[in-house]
């Protein structure tokens, strides 16, 4: 005797995001402005400059507007050396993650240092945003910091 099994159904199905979203007018602001090669943090109730700029106060909540140019240069506050780089990292040559503090800013900001070799760099050195050769409004367009 012969079981026959039920027929299966199956229906081909492509998972995809057909929608755009907004990154709103905090940081869509920090992205055109990095797009034309100026970096802004936005000020805090507190006085505190905050870079990459955030759309509520982390201590009152309330919606914050008010947009700081900061300068392109500033100090390392704490950094974690890549020896051997990823396909997914920014840079494909040994580099580091650095919390850069930039001049004008009171909160650092994560992006990558160039350094020939994890002696060149240190907590307080002394770097400037290295720019894309071409910008977009990503985060991208500050390609990587280098010591100065």
């Amino acid at each position: 005797m012969t079981v026959s099994q039920p027929e299966v159904l199956h229906q081909a199905f492509e998972l995809g995001f057909t929608y755009t979203r907004s990154t709103g007018p905090v940081v869509g602001r920090f992205l055109t402005e990095l797009k034309k090669r100026n970096i802004v943090g936005i000020r805090a109730s507190d006085g505190r400059v905050i870079v990459p700029p955030m759309e509520y106060d982390p201590d009152t909540a309330e919606a914050l507007s008010e947009f700081v140019d900061v300068a392109e240069q500033g100090e390392v506050v704490s950094f974690a050396w890549v020896k051997e780089p990823r396909e997914a990292h920014p840079m494909q040559e040994p580099f580091a993650w650095a919390m850069i503090k930039l001049d004008g800013a009171d909160v650092p900001m994560i992006h990558c240092v160039a350094a020939r070799s994890e002696s060149d760099i240190c907590t307080g050195a002394r770097v400037r945003a290295v720019w894309a050769d071409e910008t977009r409004g990503f985060i991208t367009d500050i390609r990587c910091f280098e010591l100065v």
